[in-house]
């Protein structure tokens, strides 16, 4: 707590002016421009390596990015649920961006195959269909990344299907007013890379 305090200090004398201006017109209504769907890993900040200011990303964030599937009579988490209702409903988002991770906890987990806690392992759950690709075709992920990473890449994958198990996701891609991006982020070398159709592959993102 002590060092959580002394960074809202260091705000208040050096950094709080800048950002008043900002803070003072999103008051009363924010306009972002995507939802992003992160881990909650306290090393993935995505304000700090896509580089927006406040106001511009509408962030969710739990354990390993996970979107779980529609159920017919609700989604599987209300939270998630609710997110994605607000962000297209209230907020007019026009994209969704799923953001996985290297080294990522949750997916170590899942392929090590480790004895969870109650709720970590019934959130975990949903990842049983990554898990089972990841098997399929472990053999043929780049030399350059380990398995924990192709896993971490495929479970980024399995999200943009699952979003797509959403109604209203569902209506809104077949309007052509929402698009869905997977993005995972090299904890190592800061880089970001987009899953890209066309090469069947995350490519690194560049001018």
């Amino acid at each position: 707590m002590k060092k959580l305090i002394q960074g809202i200090l260091e705000f208040r004398h050096n950094c709080k002016d800048e950002y008043c201006s900002r803070f003072g017109g999103l008051a009363e209504k924010h306009d972002p421009d995507a939802l992003f769907v992160a881990c909650c890993d306290s090393r993935v900040v995505p304000n700090v390596f896509a580089s927006t200011d406040p106001g511009d990303l509408f962030v969710l964030r739990n354990i390993g990015n996970s979107i779980p599937p529609y159920q017919i009579f609700g989604a599987s988490d209300a939270s998630v649920t609710a997110a994605i209702e607000f962000a297209l409903l209230e907020l007019k988002v026009k994209d969704i961006i799923v953001c996985g991770h290297s080294d990522c906890g949750a997916m170590r987990a899942v392929l090590e195959q480790k004895k969870l806690h109650p709720g970590v392992a019934a959130w975990l759950s949903c990842a049983k269909p990554s898990y089972e690709r990841f098997l399929e075709d472990c053999g043929d992920f780049a030399p350059d990344i380990t398995p924990l990473n192709r896993l971490s890449q495929i479970y980024v994958m399995q999200q943009l299907e699952h979003l797509q198990t959403y109604p209203m996701v569902s209506e809104y891609l077949q309007q052509g007013v929402l698009a869905l991006h997977g993005w995972w982020f090299d904890l190592a070398t800061a880089d970001v890379f987009q899953y890209s159709e066309k090469e069947q592959k995350f490519v690194l993102i560049e001018a």
